[in-house]
């Protein structure tokens, strides 16, 4: 059954038509998982800075364009 998205009514004059609005089209897609072929576990990808070799928390990551080598924007 698709989710209803807005519930309500359109009136005209003494007559009150309820009305909802579906949505037109659900994801059906598969999504796999990458998995070790040995033991089936899901693998994990961790954020490790080159420089440090430390674990970086998602909230200390930053998007950039490298315009030279080593230089980011």
């Amino acid at each position: 059954m698709a989710a209803t998205i807005w519930k309500g009514a359109i009136s005209f004059g003494l007559v009150n038509i309820p009305v909802k609005l579906h949505t037109a089209a659900r994801e059906h897609d598969i999504h796999f998982r990458q998995v070790h072929g040995k033991d089936q576990c899901p693998v994990q990808y961790k954020r490790v800075c080159k420089t440090t070799g430390k674990e970086i928390p998602y909230d200390e990551i930053a998007k950039g364009y490298e315009y030279e080598k080593n230089k980011y924007v």
